[in-house]
C-alpha cells in the first residue's frame, strides 16, 4: 500500500539547494535543472525527512488523493 501522504516542494520558493535529495531514503527527489526539487511520487515514502531538512522551509507533506 503506497503512503498517504507525499512531500510537495514549492518550487516557486525551491532554492535548489540539494539537502532534501541528500536525505531521502529511497532517491525519490531530484534536483530539476539546478532550478527547483522535484519528487518522484511513486517512490516517495511520505516520510517528511526531506520537510524537516529543508534550510528554505518550502517543502509540505501533502495527502494523496485516495486511488
Amino acid at each position: 500500500m503506497k503512503a498517504k501522504k507525499y512531500a510537495a516542494p514549492d518550487k516557486n520558493r525551491c532554492v535548489a539547494c540539494g539537502a532534501c535529495v541528500k536525505v531521502c531514503p529511497v532517491g525519490a527527489i531530484s534536483v530539476y535543472r539546478g532550478a527547483w526539487a522535484e519528487v518522484d511520487l511513486e517512490k516517495c515514502l511520505g516520510c517528511g525527512l526531506c520537510a524537516k531538512t529543508c534550510p528554505a522551509g518550502v517543502i509540505t507533506l501533502a495527502e494523496r488523493s485516495a486511488e
